[in-house]
């Protein structure tokens, strides 16, 4: 009996898939791991793990100057996803809008910044504004062009779950004698979060990653803290090593965040 796409693709896997899927994750997970192992015996063999690398590393004064930078990173990237998800709404509305002095701007807006690396952004922010009189801190040289960026992107994000919502959702609406906006902000726009919710998730860990552009702007944020370390220790590797690994606990506690957010919805 032939068996549709849907049913390949969501039905329960077989237990024959299933053997086959925990040896493909064995297997993998054993090269991840020799792969470790070969670039950790790298590392001692140049002896970036050796003892004088990771002494400072027992100083508080080391971890308060890391926490500072983690702080600045969390205040910048904080900001910059208000601003993005502020920013991507009025995109969207003006995207969806049914008057086209509305629609074309924010079509050509949202796709001015998608087409627009951030650290083109930061550049604008950095050389271009203070060169006509306009001069930002180094926190906004960092924030406002990762929050811009990222608008564009959450705009389409909640476009996508928008579209996602029957239609006929916004006809029952109308139909209880709710308005347009009443319809779109209160029936459609709530049911859309269901559907969007890891997009989101995904674009606030790209705004903690993007914050590690700060160095540019020599704004204080945990990368540029790890620099700062590096050259004052020359302990390149554990440096690295440890900043990624504050870098991963704050993505996943982005992630368990958005996971206890979602379950409502559910």
């Amino acid at each position: 009996m032939s068996r549709s796409l849907e049913d390949i693709l969501f039905a329960a896997p077989s237990p024959q898939a299933r053997t086959v899927t925990r040896a493909v994750s064995a297997i993998a997970a054993a090269v991840l791991l020799l792969l470790a192992v070969a670039i950790a015996l790298q590392f001692h063999s140049a002896g970036q793990l050796d003892r004088q690398y990771w002494e400072f590393f027992a100083w508080p004064t080391t971890w308060a100057f890391l926490a500072r930078g983690l702080l600045g990173t969390l205040a910048s990237a904080a900001m910059a996803a208000v601003i993005a998800l502020a920013l991507g709404m009025l995109l969207l509305v003006g995207r969806l809008s049914r008057l086209r002095l509305l629609r074309w701007p924010s079509i050509a807006v949202i796709e001015f910044l998608r087409g627009t690396p951030t650290l083109l952004l930061i550049y604008v922010c950095f050389l271009v504004l203070p060169s006509v009189g306009i001069k930002l801190s180094t926190y906004w040289m960092l924030t406002l062009p990762i929050g811009l960026s990222t608008a564009a992107v959450v705009a389409e994000v909640y476009r996508a779950g928008v579209l996602a919502v029957p239609r006929g959702q916004t006809d029952a609406a109308r139909s209880l004698g709710l308005t347009e906006a009443q319809a779109f902000f209160f029936i459609v726009f709530p049911q859309a979060l269901r559907y969007i919710v890891p997009a989101l998730v995904a674009q606030l860990v790209i705004v903690v990653k993007d914050t590690t552009f700060g160095y540019i702007v020599t704004y204080g944020e945990l990368m540029q803290n790890g620099k700062v370390l590096i050259a004052n220790y020359h302990s390149l590797v554990p440096v690295y090593l440890v900043v990624a690994a504050l870098y991963c606990l704050v993505n996943y506690a982005i992630s368990r965040a958005s996971q206890r957010l979602g379950r409502p919805m559910h």
